[in-house]
C-alpha cells in the first residue's frame, strides 16, 4: 500500500480536504497483536468504522479491551499488522516517523487522563503552543487564544502556571490546547477520569459544547457509560473486537 509523502501530509487540513460526504477518519480491516514468546497475544481483531465531520463517536470498553492500542494507531504512534487508517480521506498507515508528527501536530488535538500540561508555561502559553508549533503568525495566536481563554471561563487565569489550578481547571486548559488549532480529528482519552463527579460532568459538558461548536470529529475513549452520553454514537470493545456499532444508541 502506498502511502502519502511527507508534503502530502503537511497539506491535510479540515479546511481544504474534508467535507460532509467523507469520513474525518476511516479504518479498514485493523489488527493489532504482540508476540509473547512463540505465540502472538491479539489486541485488535479485523476492526472497521468511519468517523464523519461533527460526529462523536464513544469508544467504549473494559481495561484491558485494546482502547488505548487503537487511540495509539488512529494517533500513528503505533503501526498496525494488518489495516488500513485514512485521515481525511489520505492513508497514513506507511507515513514515515517526520511526517506522522507533522500530522499529529496540525491535524490531531489530543485530550489527555492526566492534563499534560507543560509546568513551567502560563495557562495562555500552555492554550496557545500547538499555534507557536504550526508556526501561526503572533497575532493571530494572541487572537485566538485571547478568545479561547474567555470561552473556557479562563480569562482571569492566564497568567497562571498549572499547579496554580484545580483540576477542572487543568483539564479546561487540556481542552482547549487540543481544539485551538482546529484539528480535524480530537482523541480523548478518559478526559474525566482524575477528576470527581461533579466536576468530571462540568468538564464533559464543556468538551462537548465546544467541540461540536467547531464541527470536528471526535473518538471519546471511556469505560464508563456516563462519559458515553455525550457521543452520537457508541462503539464497544470486547477482547479487541468491536461488538456493537449501532449509530443513535441512546442511553
Amino acid at each position: 500500500m502506498a502511502g502519502v509523502t511527507t508534503t502530502q501530509a503537511g497539506n491535510l487540513s479540515p479546511e481544504t480536504t474534508a467535507s460532509e460526504a467523507q469520513p474525518t477518519v476511516r479504518v479498514v480491516g485493523l489488527r493489532k497483536g504482540y508476540r509473547e514468546g512463540t505465540s502472538r497475544h491479539s489486541v485488535l481483531e479485523s476492526l472497521s468504522f468511519d468517523v464523519r465531520p461533527g460526529e462523536c463517536v464513544a469508544l467504549l470498553g473494559r481495561s484491558g479491551s485494546g482502547k488505548s492500542t487503537l487511540l495509539n494507531l488512529l494517533a500513528g504512534i503505533d503501526r498496525p499488522d494488518e489495516g488500513r487508517i485514512e485521515l481525511l480521506g489520505a492513508p497514513i498507515t506507511d507515513l514515515t516517523e517526520p511526517a506522522l508528527t507533522l500530522l499529529r501536530r496540525r491535524c490531531i488535538g489530543f485530550v489527555y487522563q492526566f492534563f499534560n500540561l507543560i509546568p513551567t508555561l502560563t495557562v495562555a502559553e500552555n492554550l496557545a503552543l500547538p499555534l507557536e508549533l504550526n508556526r501561526t503568525p503572533v497575532h493571530e495566536r494572541r487572537s485566538r487564544t485571547r478568545a479561547l481563554l474567555t470561552r473556557l471561563g479562563l480569562d482571569r487565569r492566564a497568567n497562571a502556571f498549572p499547579d496554580q489550578l484545580s483540576g477542572g481547571e487543568q483539564q479546561r486548559v487540556a481542552i482547549g490546547r487540543a481544539l485551538i488549532h482546529e484539528p480535524a480529528l480530537v482523541l480523548a482519552d478518559e478526559p474525566t477520569g482524575n477528576l470527581d463527579a461533579e466536576t468530571g460532568e462540568r468538564v464533559l459538558a464543556l468538551l462537548a459544547e465546544v467541540f461540536r461548536e467547531r464541527g470536528r470529529a471526535m473518538i471519546l475513549v471511556t469505560h464508563s457509560l456516563a462519559v458515553s452520553r455525550i457521543a452520537d454514537r457508541v462503539l464497544t470493545l470486547e477482547q479487541g473486537r468491536l461488538i456493537d456499532a449501532a449509530p443513535g444508541l441512546s442511553w
